[in-house]
């Protein structure tokens, strides 16, 4: 089985986005790269994968991505609790996937997980307590539904990185 070698650039991704996504992703793509984040594309099994890494941090801040279910955004929401508020206020679809997500082993038992595992989210959304795994918690399908939101919460992530 051969590795794909070749390069792709953002463009490549956001050509491969419903018509009415495109917009809204390339905006959010263009705020990160002015904040200076570096972005990587590659080719992944279910298509393209975009990531971002932080300049500060070089963590990553952002995945795009592809599954059977579409389209898909990652934050790595490392300073959720300074916007609280805005979690409360998820649409009940987006709430829905939060809890979904596998729990953090690492929040429950500090032996379950690896010690350099960076621990995931201890935080509440309206009357539930979750404790999240940080690879999958904050993981949204990309739709015209849920774009709006998803671009303010990346943007209270900018904001407080």
């Amino acid at each position: 089985m051969s590795m794909d070698k070749n390069i792709y650039s953002f463009e490549d991704y956001v050509l491969r986005l419903p018509p009415e996504l495109q917009p809204a992703v390339l905006a959010i793509h263009e705020n990160l790269l002015r904040d200076g984040c570096k972005c990587k594309v590659e080719s992944k099994v279910s298509g393209l994968f975009a990531s971002y890494s932080h300049p500060k941090t070089r963590r990553s801040m952002l995945n795009f991505g592809f599954r059977k279910g579409g389209a898909f955004v990652r934050l790595y929401a490392d300073n959720h609790s300074r916007y609280l508020e805005l979690l409360h206020g998820l649409p009940e679809n987006m709430a829905a996937a939060v809890a979904k997500s596998p729990d953090c082993k690492r929040l429950k038992n500090p032996l379950d997980c690896s010690p350099t595992c960076p621990m995931g989210y201890d935080f509440q959304i309206r009357d539930t307590h979750f404790q999240k795994c940080r690879y999958s918690c904050f993981q949204f399908l990309l739709n015209t539904e849920s774009v709006e939101t998803i671009a303010t919460l990346i943007e209270h992530e900018r904001k407080y990185r």
